[in-house]
């Protein structure tokens, strides 16, 4: 997961493209938090986006000299000037700790020669064939290799955006021996380490990850992040090891192992729906106390989307196919998750007709950050509009980023309240705590009345039970009439 800002700055698009060598005004005084404790390292990160910032704070935080990098004159100011460059639950705090250790340029190979670990974190944009573009993570290492012509001792390389399986090892470290003149895994180390993360709650989960994945091309570069990635948490994480290829399939593994749970619990949902006094909140709740399953994704709601999640599931079943190996599974889930959409919207149309107004309260794929790619909202206005639908949309964040997918197709609702006396349908498709504030009489009075379709269980059914019916994805009782389960079951 790549933030967009990076993608429009970082590398200027272009894969080789000559790196400037301004450096953006760094802080002159350092403050005494900028001391280095003893075992601290001084440490580059490339690419100052949604993860890039969070990762350089997240490090600087901890103690360790920072330089952060990004083609971004703005981004840069910013983070000289101690303001977060992007918008970040927590960041801010964390530059604000961060004074004196934590500085920025656009120079890449001044900030290699000045640390002795550097961490690319750039977009790797998905092809059409569903396979991850290495771009500007090449047009990284290029720059890289000028830093370390400059350079004798010995330095760490370490990949953090994603890429296909047989990148790092394969295209990625015979640009870097060549850009480098060095030998790779002798006099230069190679890493990759994605990190396992959601926008919204970026600096949380770095500071608290389930586990640190490191693909090594030799035990020295291994042991050299593994020392950083351990002081950089607020508790004891365990480290996995292992060479390149395995951490690479383990990345795109974990988030297409969680899309398919994701998508069996809205599968078991649908299910529920048409079976009277079902409900599949009942039933994830008693399948997640099994240990062999767990209750982490399993809620029927909406389909998964964002920056990671389709298109990583998309690119293991183009590996998978291109090997010659079936990933049925992964295809299946993918075509689930489309499905979502259309099953929302004949849930609307059951109690809308085309030409009434229809509200989606939330348009980010997930709460707490402006991000809409592949996100439920968006793409549920979208096909209502094309039923015939007049729709409303709002979201705390996310109306700007939104409105470059919906344009004028739609009208924007300042508040979640405008949205609630206007439609006759009210969707919530983001679990926004926000939208929980909704009062009975921010609805139509009486003797109309509204229907909420609570995918997410903020609403207070209790509270707004006066004017609204309120609607659960994965209970039968509020999609069919249970008469008809009777049949089914004779």
């Amino acid at each position: 997961m790549v933030a967009l800002q990076v993608a429009r700055n970082l590398i200027g698009g272009a894969a080789n493209k000559e790196i400037g060598a301004v450096i953006v005004s760094q802080q002159d005084k350092p403050s005494p938090d900028s001391v280095m404790p003893e075992g601290a390292m001084a440490v580059s990160v490339i690419g100052l986006g949604k993860l890039g910032a969070p990762l350089a704070a997240v490090a600087s935080s901890k103690g360790h000299r920072v330089v952060g990098v990004d083609l971004s004159a703005s981004a840069v100011a910013a983070v000289n000037a101690g303001i977060a460059p992007v918008d970040e639950p927590g960041l801010q705090d964390l530059i604000d700790r961060s004074k004196g250790r934590l500085t920025a340029t656009t120079d890449i190979a001044q900030a290699v020669v000045d640390t002795e670990i550097t961490l690319i974190i750039v977009p790797t944009p998905t092809g059409p064939d569903g396979r991850f573009i290495n771009d500007h993570v090449l047009s990284a290492i290029r720059a890289i290799g000028e830093g370390l012509k400059r350079k004798q001792t010995y330095h760490c390389v370490v990949v953090t955006s994603t890429v296909m399986p047989g990148s790092t090892g394969g295209v990625i470290a015979e640009t870097l021996a060549r850009a480098s003149g060095r030998v790779v895994g002798r006099d230069v180390g190679l890493c990759y380490s994605p990190e396992f993360i959601a926008l919204g709650t970026v600096v949380r989960d770095m500071l608290n990850p389930d586990m640190h994945l490191i693909g090594e091309c030799d035990p020295r570069a291994g042991a050299m992040l593994e020392k950083l990635l351990a002081s950089c948490v607020d508790r004891k994480v365990p480290a996995r090891r292992m060479n390149l290829i395995n951490a690479e399939i383990t990345k795109i593994a974990v988030n297409t192992f969680v899309t398919t749970k994701i998508t069996y619990a809205n599968m078991l949902g649908e299910l529920c729906e048409h079976l009277a006094g079902a409900d599949a909140d009942v039933v994830t709740g008693a399948l997640g106390m099994d240990t062999r399953i767990g209750g982490k994704y399993l809620k029927a709601a909406t389909g998964y989307g964002g920056p990671c999640f389709p298109r990583d599931n998309v690119a293991f079943a183009t590996l998978a196919r291109g090997l010659g190996a079936r990933a049925d599974l992964a295809e299946a889930t993918d075509r689930m998750n489309h499905h979502q959409i259309d099953r929302l919207t004949a849930t609307v149309a059951r109690h809308a007709r085309p030409g009434a107004t229809v509200a989606v309260l939330g348009l980010s794929y997930k709460p707490d950050t402006e991000v809409v790619e592949a996100s439920q909202g968006v793409m549920l206005a979208q096909a209502l509009v094309r039923a015939g639908y007049k729709v409303m949309v709002h979201d705390p964040k996310a109306m700007a980023t939104a409105r470059r997918s919906l344009a004028d197709a739609v009208h924007y609702a300042a508040t979640p309240a405008q949205c609630a006396a206007a439609a006759e349908v009210l969707v919530v498709t983001t679990g926004w705590p926000q939208f929980a504030a909704l009062r009975a009489e921010d609805f139509k009075p009486a003797p109309a009345r509204s229907v909420a379709i609570d995918c997410w269980r903020v609403l207070d059914a209790d509270r707004l039970a006066p004017v609204c019916d309120i609607v659960v994805p994965g209970r039968g009782d509020d999609h069919i009439d249970p008469a008809a389960t009777k049949r089914v079951a004779a």
